[in-house]
């Protein structure tokens, strides 16, 4: 039996339903419905404004395949095999939608791609925010209508698309570039980012910069702050205990 379902499979089950003396069950299975449904569509309380189709006229039933089946309860419809070959449609993932709420977002983004990601194409700039390449030609010239306004800003952010999905299209362009420059005899590109320093290197030097910056006087004037604060703190730890001490002596 084809995994194939009927054309309009309610209208052909109400068709069958007034035509026929199938079985609920075998309706059902031809028409990939629930026996409930088509128990529904028998007493009318289903599909109801619906007109029924002959299965026969769409050539996808015939009259010796229902008669059989009427004999037997037991039996299964199969439907006839198309004279028509279909061919399978590949569907090509078109550019992303955008919401309107965000459109006027899009040339930012734009521009943030452009300055940050060079190597990206357009048909991949296309891809994460959804423009066109007039608008990308137009904002990398500066020739667009407001140029002067554009501020660049990460398309993630403005929730234009994912960060996997932008990370990939870099990965991918950054493969393309080094085939491109391996294939002329250049060595690769060193990509900065890639790693990241440990935090002992970052905070070291941020407090050598800090120590650097700073004057021999303001480090004697925090050194004497910070000496003075301490000595404030041991004195008052020093006359909490004389309390402590009064306090034990006076319930003696």
């Amino acid at each position: 039996m084809s995994d194939r379902k009927p054309l309009m499979p309610k209208a052909t089950a109400v068709w069958l339903v007034e035509n026929t003396a199938l079985s609920f069950d075998q309706i059902a299975a031809f028409c990939g419905l629930h026996v409930l449904e088509v128990k529904g569509i028998a007493d009318g309380d289903v599909a109801q404004g619906i007109k029924g189709m002959d299965p026969i006229a769409s050539l996808q039933l015939t009259r010796e395949e229902i008669k059989r089946c009427e004999a037997d309860e037991n039996a299964r419809l199969s439907i006839a095999e198309s004279k028509v070959t279909i061919p399978q449609v590949k569907s090509k993932r078109g550019p992303r939608y955008t919401p309107v709420s965000r459109r006027h977002d899009r040339p930012n983004a734009i521009l943030w791609l452009l300055k940050n990601h060079p190597e990206l194409k357009d048909s991949q700039v296309i891809r994460l925010v959804g423009t066109t390449k007039p608008t990308i030609q137009q904002i990398r010239d500066r020739s667009h209508w407001n140029s002067n306004n554009l501020v660049a800003q990460d398309p993630v952010t403005l929730g234009l698309c994912s960060q996997i999905d932008l990370d990939a299209e870099v990965k991918k362009a950054a493969r393309r570039v080094d085939r491109e420059r391996k294939e002329q005899g250049l060595p690769p590109l060193e990509r900065a980012g890639t790693t990241l320093l440990p935090a002992e290197q970052t905070t070291a030097h941020a407090g050598a910069e800090t120590a650097a910056e700073q004057s021999p006087q303001e480090r004697k004037q925090t050194e004497d702050e910070e000496a003075a604060r301490m000595l404030e703190r041991l004195k008052g730890l020093g006359g909490e205990k004389l309390e402590q001490q009064a306090e034990e002596e006076a319930h003696d």
